[in-house]
C-alpha cells in the first residue's frame, strides 16, 4: 500500500498526462482483469460527482483495479456513499480520499438556483444547500464558489465520520483532501480544506 502523499502524487502524475493527452491507460489487458479477480488494491478512493463528463479513472489516467469510485450527483455524502469509503479505508487500506468536485456542476446549479421539483433529487440539492449558504457572499463566480465550498464541506464531513473515518484521520492513518475537476482542460486542482 503507498502512502497518502504518494497517492496524491500518483493523481496528480496521471492527470498530468491526461491533460496533455498522453494518457498509458495502464493495465488494460485481459490478464490485469483477471489478477483482480480475488481482490482489490486501489491506491485512492474518489468520492466523485455522477457527471458523465467528469470520470476519474480517465482524468488521472488510471485503470481498473487502481481507484475506488463513489459517484453521486454534487459528491454528497449519505450513509452509503460513506459506508463505501470506510470499506475503503477499513478493508482495502487505502490512505488518500478524495473528494473531486468539478465545474459547472448540475446539482450544485440546481441548489444555486432553489430548485423546486419533483422526485429524490431534493435530497441532493437539500444536501448541497449549507455549501451555497457558505458561498453567497464570497468574492467572484456564485456557481464556482459554491462548488469548492460544497467539496471542501464534504471532507469536513468526512473527516468527522464516526467511528471509522474520524478515527483514521486523528491516527493519521489517512487523508481526505479537496479536489475540482475542470471541464475545459481536463486538470484536476487539489486545494486546501
Amino acid at each position: 500500500m503507498i502512502s497518502a502523499d504518494e497517492a496524491i502524487q500518483r493523481l496528480k502524475d496521471g492527470n498530468a498526462r491526461y491533460v496533455r493527452g498522453e494518457s498509458l491507460h495502464p493495465h488494460t489487458a485481459p490478464e490485469t482483469r483477471r489478477s483482480l479477480i480475488d481482490g482489490q488494491k486501489p491506491f485512492a478512493a474518489i468520492l466523485g460527482c455522477a457527471d458523465s463528463r467528469a470520470v476519474p479513472e480517465l482524468a488521472f489516467d488510471t485503470s481498473i483495479g487502481e481507484l475506488f469510485v463513489v459517484r453521486v450527483a454534487g459528491n454528497v455524502t449519505s450513509p452509503e456513499n460513506n459506508g463505501s469509503l470506510e470499506y475503503a479505508v477499513e478493508h482495502l487500506g487505502v490512505q488518500l480520499i478524495v473528494v473531486l468536485g468539478h465545474q459547472r456542476c448540475g446539482a450544485v446549479t440546481a441548489a444555486l438556483q432553489g430548485y423546486d421539483g419533483p422526485g429524490q433529487i431534493h435530497s441532493i440539492v437539500d444536501a448541497i444547500q449549507p455549501a451555497i449558504e457558505e458561498a453567497k457572499d464570497l468574492d467572484g463566480d456564485p456557481l464556482e464558489n459554491a462548488i469548492h465550498c460544497n467539496v471542501k464541506r464534504v471532507v469536513h464531513l468526512l473527516e468527522r465520520q464516526d467511528p471509522i473515518l474520524s478515527k483514521a484521520v486523528q491516527d493519521n492513518q489517512i487523508r481526505v483532501i479537496p479536489a475540482c475537476y475542470q471541464l475545459d482542460t481536463g486538470a484536476v486542482d487539489f486545494f486546501e480544506s
